[in-house]
């Protein structure tokens, strides 16, 4: 099978047991927009925020963070397969900043899976997959700390975090956030934190 992701340059790659090869590359707003627009319609993806957009409006939400210097988006590819979307910003620019006492060396993220493929969910996968970000995010990026925010009724998400090691900490309101190009919602969110020291031991 030949590989549509082949010509662009990964921020990160790397071969993981039950995995194979998986590689975070820069997120392309026009070209990658079909796939994410399928991932976000589903109603599982609803704390996204980006259900009932279009396919136009996906692209558009994306090209308008490439403009901003403090937030970047990635796909996550797995042997030539998109399995992931991977959002990192930076937590003082942004909304999540105003909730919690920000540490240098901090990042935030946020992670949106693909739907299982037709053989249903696998025991372990995403587990695997999560450790593959943290490396990037964690020792590609040299960050000390990871921060997530899921909302606190995407129980799943919380729970899947607190397995891979992460902190509960508060449960904050994010204020809304009214830019041109995207809309935020407040949301009750649930925060965590990562230390690198966790997974990554000096």
């Amino acid at each position: 099978m030949s590989d549509p992701y082949a010509s662009r340059t990964p921020v990160h790659e790397q071969v993981t047991e039950g995995l194979g090869t998986v590689r975070v590359l820069p997120l392309d707003p026009e070209a990658d927009a079909g796939v994410i627009h399928r991932w976000v319609s589903e109603e599982r993806a609803s704390f996204w925020g980006m259900t009932g957009l279009t396919e136009r409006q996906v692209a558009e939400v994306y090209a308008h963070m490439e403009t901003l210097p403090s937030h970047h988006a990635f796909l996550v590819v797995r042997d030539a397969q998109p399995v992931a979307v991977l959002q990192t910003y930076e937590p003082e620019a942004d909304r999540v900043g105003e909730c919690y006492e920000v540490r240098p060396g901090d990042i935030g993220v946020h992670l949106l899976l693909a739907p299982a493929g037709p053989g249903g969910a696998r025991p372990g996968w995403t587990s695997r997959l999560l450790s593959v970000v943290a490396a990037y995010v964690l020792l590609g990026l040299d960050r000390r700390r990871v921060v997530v925010d899921p909302d606190v009724a995407n129980e799943k998400a919380v729970a899947r975090f607190l397995k891979q090691g992460f902190t509960a900490g508060p449960v904050v309101v994010l204020p809304e956030v009214d830019l041109p190009d995207v809309y935020l919602p407040e949301k009750k969110a649930q925060l965590a934190f990562l230390d690198r020291g966790i997974l990554f031991p000096a």
